[in-house]
C-alpha cells in the first residue's frame, strides 16, 4: 500500500480509503438485512492490506455502518483513521453536538480523527455552520477537548462554490472530501486551492459509484494498447492527480477490496502521453454527451415531473461510455429509490414546453422515448 503526507495534519493515510456506506447485506422477507459478520470481516481486511483510513456516516447502510465500522477497527483502533459526517440540519450547536454524541456511540470510540460537516453547500455553510453558537463553535472547542481530532468537510454544491468555503475556513478546515473521477472533474480547481491552502483531500465515487467498474471500451480507449481493467484506468486516473491524497472507494465484497489494495499498492504515475490522451478522449466523450444534453437545465421543471437531464446522463452512459447495464439498472429504479424521486421518460406527454426552453434546440420528446426504448427494455 502506498502512503501520503495528509496536508498539514502531519499523518501518513493510505492512498486507498474504506468507505463503509455498501457493506455486505442480504434479503430477507423483502427487506434489506446488513451482514455484520461479513462487513466486521471486509474491514479487518481491508485493514491487513494496508487501508487505515475509513469512512462512514450516520445513515450509511440503514444507519448501521456506524455500528460495524466501529466493531470492525475495534481490536486496531488507535492505528486506523475514523471519518464520519454530521448532517446540518439547522443552525444549532447543541443538535450539532447530540448528533455528535450518537456517533461516538455508534462507533464505540471517545474520538473522531475527521470529523466532516456533511455535503455542506456554500449557503449552509454561512447560514447554518457559521451561526452563533453554532456548529462551527462547537466543533472548535470539541477539537480543543481532543473530541474531534481533525475539522473537515464534504461537498456536493456547484464546484464554484468549492473555492469559496476553503477560503472562509482557512485556518479551520484540515481535509476536504468531494466527487473526482474520469466522469466528473468539476472539482478540480477547487481540489488545486484546498491542497495549496493545506488541506488534506480525500475523493469520493473514484470508479463512479460504481459506474467505472463495468468493462466499457470507450474508458479502455483511453489507454490505447494497454490490457487494463476500467477499474484500473479510472483509480490510475485519480492516484495521478497531485492534488488526491485518498480515493475513498465503497467497497462491499472481498474481491473489490483486494482488487482496489493491489491496485492502490503498484500505482505507477500516469505519463505525460497518457494523460494527453486521457484528457484528449474525455473531451471528445463530453463533446458526444453535449450532443443529447449538456445538463443546463432550462428545461426544467417538467410538468409530468420527469428529471429530463438526469435521465439523459443516464443514457449518456449507454450511448457515450457503453456503460449499459448501469444505465439500464439506474434507470428501473427511477421512482423506486430516494434519489430518484421522479418519473421515466414513459411519463411524456409530448407537450413539447421543453422544448421551448432548450438552448441548443433538441428534439427532447424523440430522444425520451428513445431513451425509455432503449433503457426500459
Amino acid at each position: 500500500m502506498q502512503y501520503v503526507e495528509f496536508g498539514k495534519t502531519g499523518i501518513k493515510v493510505s492512498r486507498l480509503g474504506m468507505g463503509c456506506m455498501r457493506l455486505p447485506s442480504f434479503q430477507k422477507d423483502g427487506t434489506t438485512i446488513f451482514d455484520e459478520e461479513k462487513g466486521i470481516a471486509l474491514i479487518r481486511r481491508a485493514y491487513e492490506l494496508g487501508v487505515n483510513y475509513f469512512d462512514t456516516a450516520p445513515y450509511y447502510c440503514d444507519k448501521q455502518s456506524e455500528v460495524i465500522t466501529g466493531k470492525g477497527v475495534k481490536p486496531f483502533r488507535d492505528k486506523v483513521y475514523l471519518s464520519t459526517k454530521n448532517p446540518i440540519e439547522n443552525a444549532d450547536g447543541g443538535d450539532y453536538e447530540r448528533r455528535l454524541e450518537s456517533s461516538l456511540k455508534k462507533l464505540d470510540t471517545d474520538y473522531i480523527d475527521f470529523y466532516h460537516f456533511w455535503g455542506i453547500s456554500l449557503n449552509t455553510f454561512v447560514d447554518s455552520i457559521c451561526a452563533k453558537d453554532g456548529p462551527m463553535d462547537r466543533v472548535k472547542r470539541l477539537k480543543e477537548q481532543g473530541v474531534v481530532r481533525h475539522i473537515s468537510f464534504s461537498f456536493h454544491d456547484k464546484a464554484e462554490n468549492l473555492l469559496e468555503i476553503i477560503k472562509r475556513g482557512q485556518g479551520v478546515f484540515d481535509s476536504l472530501l468531494c466527487q473526482y473521477n474520469l466522469l466528473d472533474r468539476s472539482n478540480e480547481a477547487g481540489m488545486n486551492f484546498a491542497r495549496e491552502s493545506g488541506l488534506g483531500v480525500v475523493v469520493m465515487g473514484p470508479i463512479g459509484g460504481g459506474r467505472l467498474g463495468a468493462p466499457s471500451p470507450a474508458i479502455q480507449a483511453m489507454l490505447p494498447g494497454k490490457s487494463h481493467s476500467s477499474v484500473e484506468i479510472a483509480l490510475r486516473f485519480v492516484f495521478s492527480n497531485p492534488n488526491v491524497d485518498i480515493a475513498l472507494s465503497g467497497m462491499g465484497n472481498i474481491d473489490m477490496v483486494e482488487q482496489n489494495a493491489a491496485i492502490a499498492s503498484n500505482v505507477s504515475p500516469l505519463t505525460d502521453e497518457e494523460r494527453q490522451n486521457i484528457d484528449a478522449q474525455t473531451k471528445e466523450n463530453e463533446r458526444l454527451a453535449g450532443l443529447y444534453c449538456t445538463g443546463c437545465r432550462y428545461c426544467m421543471p417538467c410538468p409530468q415531473d420527469v428529471n429530463i437531464p438526469e435521465i439523459f446522463t443516464l443514457m449518456n452512459y449507454h450511448r457515450v461510455y457503453k456503460i449499459t447495464e448501469y444505465a439500464k439498472e439506474n434507470y428501473r429504479q427511477i421512482g423506486k429509490v430516494d434519489w430518484r424521486k421522479y418519473r421515466d421518460a414513459s411519463a411524456c406527454v409530448g407537450c413539447g414546453i421543453c422544448e421551448g426552453k432548450c438552448p441548443q434546440r433538441l428534439p427532447i420528446r424523440e430522444q425520451l422515448r428513445e431513451t425509455h426504448q432503449t433503457l426500459a427494455g
